[in-house]
This record gives structure tokens, C-alpha cells and sequence, in this order.
């Protein structure tokens, strides 16, 4: 399989761009700052680019079998429209080329599906974040794309374990945080699996 990954030099990105390519997968990793890319490999391909730049977007993804988004905005916790942009550059580009199947990277709670107490208060602190994610995936699927949205609960930078709980709807029963390379393990395994066209799924250790 030949992806692309938006958000490459992120921590979730750069796991993702690593993991595929032990998986036995050609993988583009567009980027803004290239040095930040931290993998070399021959079946790895870096363009430099801007997810902001529709045309850039577009012409990146042509040839690509699948899109991965490890996209986030450089505004915090702000209100903020960057995830939404970038996404429908994104989305322009797959309907351009012909490309069906993307992996986002979003957040647990942009379904609004976080319970109890402190998952009120994670959805409250992370408002803004949330409502552009939300945004974001409401575009992948009005588009028509096989997706799969990933929600993964608070993230680290621990160790990968590869051991992790997945929820179809809401989150994992006694959901923890979860390491990056995890995460990235996820992405890698969706891309592969029927099971995950057309799902949002949570994820937690």
C-alpha cells in the first residue's frame, strides 16, 4: 500500500511514517520542515509542503493508495478553523484523484461522547480543539470517503506496548492515556482492516 501522512513530523505522525514502513508500506510524508523528520528509509518519500496550500495538497496526493491525518492545530487550545482547512484541502485532493480511504487522527470526546465528571471537564478544557475536529471529520464523511476516525484519550510519549482497548462507541471502560506509537500501531492496523471502514473508534491503554 502507498499512504501519504499529513502531520508527519508530529509524535503521532512520526510513529505512524515509521511502523508503515516496517509494515511493509510505501509511505509520503508531506511536511513544513522536512529536517524535523526524524526516518530515512528507501521506501520513504518527503515532500515539502503547506496542508494550507490546496494545490500543494492535492498534487501530493495523487498516485497514493490512502490518507493518513496527523494533523494539529498550531493554535492550542484557541478557537481555531486550521483542522477544518487543512481537512478540506485534503479532501478536495482525494475527490481530485480519486483516492477513497483516509485515517484522522482526531481526539476522544469529538463525538461529545466523554461521561461523568471529568469527562465533562476534558471535553470543556479541549472545547475548541474538539469543535474544529468535529468539523474536520463532518466534512470526511459528507464527502462520501471510506474513513476511520480515530479518537485516542490523553496522549504520551511512553514506551509502545502495542497492547491497547478499542471502543466502536464512546470510549474504552476504564480508559487511560495512551502512547503515540500506539496510536500510530492503530492507524497502521485500520489501514488494512475492513472492520475499520466507515468507524470512529476510541482508543485507550
Amino acid at each position: 500500500m502507498n499512504i501519504i501522512v499529513f502531520g508527519a513530523t508530529g509524535g503521532v505522525g512520526q510513529s505512524v511514517v515509521k511502523q508503515a514502513i516496517e509494515s511493509g508500506f510505501k509511505v509520503t510524508a508531506f511536511v513544513r520542515t522536512p529536517t524535523k523528520l526524524q526516518v530515512t528509509h528507501e521506501n520513504l518519500t518527503v515532500i515539502q509542503g503547506d496542508a494550507f496550500n490546496t494545490a500543494e495538497v492535492s498534487a501530493a496526493i495523487a498516485g497514493h493508495d490512502a490518507v493518513v491525518s496527523c494533523l494539529g492545530s498550531s493554535q492550542g487550545m484557541k478557537q481555531s478553523t486550521e483542522l477544518q482547512e487543512m481537512t478540506k484541502n485534503i479532501v478536495m485532493g482525494m475527490e481530485e484523484h480519486g483516492v477513497k480511504r483516509i485515517v484522522y487522527t482526531a481526539s476522544a470526546g469529538v463525538h461529545n461522547e466523554l461521561t461523568g465528571v471529568s469527562g465533562k471537564l476534558i471535553m470543556k478544557m479541549l472545547k475548541n480543539p474538539l469543535i474544529d475536529h468535529r468539523a474536520a471529520t463532518d466534512l470526511i464523511q459528507e464527502h462520501g470517503l471510506t474513513f476511520t476516525i480515530v479518537r485516542p484519550m490523553g496522549l504520551t510519549n511512553g514506551a509502545f506496548t502495542g497492547q491497547y482497548k478499542e471502543a466502536a462507541t464512546g470510549v474504552p471502560d476504564k480508559s487511560k492515556s495512551i502512547p503515540r506509537a500506539d496510536v500510530a500501531h492503530f492507524i497502521v492496523k485500520a489501514l488494512s482492516d475492513a472492520q475499520y471502514e466507515n468507524a470512529s473508534v476510541g482508543i485507550s491503554s
